[in-house]
């Protein structure tokens, strides 16, 4: 067998996928893409549909250098969105250039404020939005960096500051 007809060695983790990324359950995927293209900036990359044509078994976005993958919920695959179970524990984080811009970008676009955008001890611009359809954002963008006792002075004097 000749090197040219010899099949090409499969990568283990494909290219375009970090070694861990995200799925999310959503009501709607096709909505939800249109959504987190709008706030966040997000790619499609590809939909497969359901068997009625409408709902989606597996769609993927890109966002950033991240793959996003997401399936519409489906009770009796066991998928339940955020808004079905009564909230989430998970937050995505999401680094960009420009936190302002990408926050108000978000709010315009649907999400809604779970904590506003503020410098903070650790040295991030930070804020939180939960898109419509249950999952949490914050939106950050490193400002300073810090050695490990910095950050817990300030976090002492942000703590302490909270509590008068």
């Amino acid at each position: 067998m000749s090197t040219s007809t010899m099949p090409k060695a499969v990568k283990p983790v494909p290219d375009e996928f970090s070694t861990i990324s995200v799925h999310l359950v959503v009501p709607n995927s096709v909505e939800a893409m249109e959504l987190y293209a709008k706030a966040f900036g997000a790619v499609p990359r590809g939909r497969m549909a359901g068997p009625d044509g409408k709902s989606t078994m597996h769609a993927a976005m890109q966002l950033g250098k991240s793959m996003i993958m997401m399936t519409d919920e489906n009770l009796q695959w066991g998928a339940k969105s955020p808004l079905t179970l009564g909230g989430t524990p998970v937050t995505l984080h999401y680094y960009v250039e420009d936190a302002d811009a990408a926050f108000d970008r978000a709010v315009k676009a649907g999400c809604t404020v779970k904590m506003p955008l503020a410098d903070m001890f650790w040295g991030d611009r930070y804020g939180i939005v939960a898109d419509p359809y249950g999952h949490n954002w914050s939106i950050a963008t490193h400002k300073e960096d810090l050695t490990h006792e910095q950050i817990k002075e300030r976090a002492c004097a942000a703590m302490g500051a909270m509590a008068k």
